[in-house]
């Protein structure tokens, strides 16, 4: 049976301060809908994967603390679906959580893993291009197949994949080598070669695959998830996952399994995904679901600005009037209890700030 889990932990701190440990900017209705109104980063992620994959089988690994957000949010998941992580411990562990427990219910599984940050069109082309993924396991069962976005500039932010040669499946290739973020040069060099995709971090295996896989280059979690899991489900198994789980060793799936599989020949295969895609990271990313003002500012809320142009204003009160004069290629957000305003060249320093924030004034805004 096909299956998909929604990685949807992350804080979102590049987001802040719209985006909060408490309500994390996957929950946030940041997405404009057809309608005039707004979904979230969660609820389009479901709705992706719901075009593959039945109902029942689409499961969200989240943080713990989320777990009634996330009920909440996506009423439609099913019983029994929600993978709750007791503390980060990066996405190896967070995979092979999900991966071990459904196993657990279908041994036979076969999974794509997929990101709640990102916005992706056409819907119909990413489901196309995720049906494909999972052929491809038809003819190489033990493959690690990753979905490779098709680079539309010189990206310095994403890393990379390289294609190999072609498989017998149609857009499917073999994974000749990973690369991490370049510099400018490199991507502009990767760019105009065209044997390069962006890495999504969005992944299709069987789900006993990854955990061989993690059994293999990661025995202390594969040894810790196999404890997880051999417990019964309920407050026992509750229990051993708050004991074990924040043990593990902390590292991404990209470092524990797609690099050193991709060593053997065959092993790792990349299906190129050739559609408009979003990591929605960054106010600069997220300027791109928001509504443009005809004068070149990206505009959410109840806002005005004045011979300004390039900004990025944000407000989530539908009473509170934020109005620029002359300003030009800023971020301003507005929240309740907190207003931030920063240039777009540094939007990469809110993780930054926020850092200060707490450093001065404790959890409180964070």
């Amino acid at each position: 049976m096909r299956h998909a889990v929604i990685m949807a932990g992350g804080s979102g701190t590049r987001l802040w301060p719209l985006s909060r440990a408490g309500r994390p900017k996957q929950l946030l209705d940041v997405v404009a809908d057809a309608g005039g109104g707004a979904h979230s980063l969660l609820a389009e992620a479901f709705t992706r994967v719901r075009a593959v994959v039945p109902a029942d089988c689409v499961w969200v690994c989240t943080a713990a603390r989320y777990a009634d957000q996330v009920r909440a949010a996506l009423p439609e998941l099913a019983e029994g679906r929600l993978v709750l992580e007791p503390e980060a411990r990066d996405t190896a562990n967070a995979v092979g959580l999900a991966a071990a427990l459904v196993a657990d219910v279908d041994p036979d599984a076969e999974l794509a893993v997929v990101s709640a940050d990102h916005v992706i069109r056409p819907l119909e082309r990413f489901a196309e291009v995720l049906s494909t993924a999972f052929d491809a396991l038809a003819e190489r069962p033990r493959a690690l197949v990753t979905l490779g976005i098709t680079p539309t500039s010189p990206a310095t932010g994403f890393g990379y994949v390289q294609r190999g040669p072609a498989t017998t499946t149609p857009g499917v290739a073999e994974a000749a080598s990973f690369r991490e973020k370049p510099d400018r040069a490199t991507a502009e060099e990767y760019l105009a070669g065209g044997r390069y995709l962006w890495n999504s971090g969005m992944f299709v295996w069987r789900a006993r695959t990854v955990l061989d896989a993690l059994a293999d280059h990661l025995p202390e979690s594969a040894e810790g998830l196999a404890r997880i899991v051999a417990a019964p489900p309920g407050p026992a198994r509750d229990a051993v996952l708050a004991e074990v789980f924040p043990t593990l060793p902390r590292i991404s799936v990209d470092y524990a399994v797609l690099e050193p599989a991709a060593a053997e020949p065959g092993r790792v295969l990349v299906a190129d995904l050739d559609v408009d895609w979003l990591d929605v990271g960054s106010w600069p990313a997220l300027a791109h679901t928001l509504d443009d003002d005809g004068a070149g500012n990206a505009v959410r809320g109840l806002a005005v600005v004045l011979d300004g142009s390039g900004n990025i204003v944000f407000s989530d009160d539908p009473a509170h009037l934020v109005a620029l004069v002359g300003v030009r290629d800023s971020v301003v957000v507005h929240t309740a209890d907190v207003t931030m305003v920063c240039p777009v060249a540094d939007a990469e320093r809110v993780k930054q700030l926020l850092a200060a924030v707490q450093e001065r004034h404790g959890p409180h805004f964070g």
